[in-house]
């Protein structure tokens, strides 16, 4: 039987663990990074710098926060990609979901499932593109190709 006390204490480390990520992604949104113009905060903006592969998606041309819905094996699904980049010349789409998990194995099925439901999404509305999705771990920012 748990006590009440652990629940409690439980119950407040998911609240600070889900309102630490949601702030880090509010952080993360705002982050510019192009020739001439570094926008955002600059702990995040050094993390990202120190990984060339991330530059791409925090150019001015890079889009944030991109809205997608649409129905998958019969469910209606409604989300938003954290970043994106659409090359028209290269008919590619790749787009990253950031993750703020220290335990990278504890939800990564769900992940997983979560960017191929994306990528499933993408491939209606794009059908021609070569489309990847990346999980960006900002406890640690590596990244990981899933799909």
């Amino acid at each position: 039987m748990i006590k009440l006390s652990d629940f409690l204490t439980q119950k407040s480390k998911q609240l600070f663990a889900v309102g630490a990520g949601t702030q880090t992604h509010k952080k993360m949104q705002k982050i510019v990074i192009d020739d001439t113009l570094e926008s955002g905060d600059s702990t995040l903006i050094q993390q990202i710098k120190l990984k060339n592969n991330l530059l791409l998606f925090f150019q001015k041309t890079a889009q944030t926060e991109v809205p997608i819905a649409g129905t998958i094996d019969g469910k209606f699904i409604s989300r938003r990609i954290d970043r994106m980049i659409k090359d028209d010349d290269k008919k590619s789409i790749v787009f990253l979901d950031y993750k703020t998990d220290v335990n990278k194995n504890l939800f990564r099925e769900k992940y997983i499932s979560q960017m191929n439901d994306y990528k499933k999404l993408l491939v209606k509305i794009y059908p021609d593109y070569a489309i990847r999705g990346i999980i960006l771990w900002l406890n640690d920012f590596t990244t990981d190709e899933v799909c």
